[in-house]
């Protein structure tokens, strides 16, 4: 009986420190670390964006180079306009120096040709059809090259930058011998003599 009176603090003992085991609040549970960065999925990202970028650089400069050269083409097609004003020939009737309708519309556009070019310097070339004595055709062609000139003049036009020769019948635009051959041979011809390689676009 004493040994088992003796015993029983002992087994209470173990019990309490079963209990208390039990009790005891389970060692924390460490969460894995979170995964870091995708470090491929971030290289082809930024790949990605550097082509963006570099595609976008290729893309502008494609559209400047190509409004560069539209400008280009609008600027040589200007200026061989002004280069086709200034050298349109004008057309006269038989035996006259008189300028027709058609003659004056030809003249009016070589006027802001000349002023938008103060280095051009013309030429005007009086002409005749084959008819008519080579002293007089050489008269008339001459009073069709001042008539074409008196109209530019007129007009503000520098009479220096202006002169005038004639050739009469002696360099036919057409050979033959009918109304269609003397009609184109009844003409001025205009000759660019100075700053021609300079030439630029009228204003508007």
């Amino acid at each position: 009986m004493i040994r088992l009176t003796r015993a029983l603090p002992l087994v209470a003992l173990a019990a309490a420190s079963v209990v208390g085991a039990c009790r005891r609040t389970p060692p924390a549970q460490i969460e894995p670390a979170p995964a870091g960065p995708d470090t491929a999925a971030m290289r082809r990202a930024r790949e990605d964006s550097i082509a963006r970028a570099d595609q976008a650089r290729r893309d502008e400069e494609a559209r400047r180079a190509r409004e560069a050269e539209d400008a280009r083409r609008r600027g040589e097609g200007a200026v061989a306009a002004v280069r086709s004003a200034l050298t349109a020939v004008v057309y006269y009737e038989f035996d006259s120096a008189d300028l027709t309708d058609a003659a004056r519309s030809t003249l009016d556009a070589k006027i802001p040709a000349m002023s938008a070019n103060p280095g051009v310097r013309i030429r005007i070339a009086g002409h005749t059809d084959e008819r008519g004595s080579d002293e007089y055709n050489m008269a008339l062609g001459q009073r069709r090259a001042a008539a074409a000139k008196r109209y530019l003049t007129e007009r503000g036009v520098d009479g220096s930058r202006v002169e005038i020769v004639s050739y009469g019948e002696e360099r036919p635009a057409v050979q033959g011998s009918d109304e269609s051959a003397w009609q184109q041979n009844r003409r001025a011809e205009f000759e660019i003599t100075a700053g021609a390689e300079n030439l630029r676009a009228a204003s508007r």
